[in-house]
């Protein structure tokens, strides 16, 4: 039984000598005069670093969106979702890491006067990482493939693969 626990313990100071903590997210504001709609992401990430090719984070994010319908009626749109994902870095360098982020996220959002609604996503989203410093890395997500259902009233309900502009998503990560 010692020698279990001697192992395990040593395994678990080997692995945490090696792990480090990152900070990061993505935020967006946007306006279309022609519309009249304006909306703003916040969307904040912390996650873990097990080795150099596993980690672990999760986004919490913050949506809100309102537009005119009419000369009388503007609509509003609050959305907020939880978006844990675990991180396979494939191939990296100096500079530049290449990986892909298993995710499950659940979301709920409201539009008002209207019930709140719930959603859900499942899938694999592919990006790199661009070393600025030995703390400092530009963020780049682009594309899903897997399953969402009114994910954040995403209007790609459904299962397959889907790489557009609109599943661009540039952002930062801080390690310390």
């Amino acid at each position: 039984m010692k020698r279990i626990v001697v192992f395990l313990f040593v395994v678990m100071a080997a692995l945490a000598a090696k792990s480090q903590v990152y900070v990061g997210g993505n935020i967006s504001l946007w306006h279309n005069d022609d519309a009249d709609a304006t909306s703003f992401t916040l969307a904040p990430e912390v996650g873990y670093e097990f080795s150099d090719q596993w980690s672990v984070g999760a986004q919490l994010i913050l949506s809100h969106s309102k537009h005119k319908v009419d000369d009388h009626v503007k609509a509003k749109w609050t959305g907020f979702a939880f978006a844990p994902y675990a991180r396979y870095s494939f191939f990296e360098n100096k500079a530049v890491r290449f990986f892909v982020d298993g995710c499950i996220g659940v979301s709920s959002q409201k539009y008002k006067g209207a019930d709140s609604e719930a959603g859900f996503e499942l899938g694999l989203k592919p990006g790199l990482a661009l070393k600025v410093t030995n703390h400092f890395s530009l963020i780049a997500k682009y594309g899903f493939l897997g399953y969402r259902d009114d994910y954040m009233l995403d209007t790609s309900d459904g299962y397959g693969f889907n790489f557009s502009s609109e599943d661009l998503s540039i952002g930062f990560h801080y390690t310390f």
